[in-house]
């Protein structure tokens, strides 16, 4: 099993929100790209998000949004 590019555009956008306060979300305009656009749906309709064009993390999503932060700083060490 691998990681397809819709797990990778969700991913992508889970690590856009700032994890050090629930007090801040995101919103995807109507111009985003529309990978961008759809993963952030599909992260709605998973119930790791509040609004289907963004919104604020679910606690499942903050959950999920710490794992893909640390990931991400596993596969890239120097950033």
């Amino acid at each position: 099993m691998q990681f397809t590019q819709d797990n990778l555009d969700e991913l992508n956008m889970l690590v856009r929100y700032n994890l050090t306060t629930t007090l801040e979300g995101i919103k995807v305009h109507t111009t985003a790209a529309p990978a961008t656009i759809e993963a952030t749906r599909r992260l709605y309709n998973k119930g790791l998000i509040t609004l289907e064009d963004g919104g604020y993390l679910t606690t499942i999503g903050h959950e999920t949004a710490e794992h893909a932060h640390a990931l991400l700083g596993l596969m890239n060490p120097s950033q």
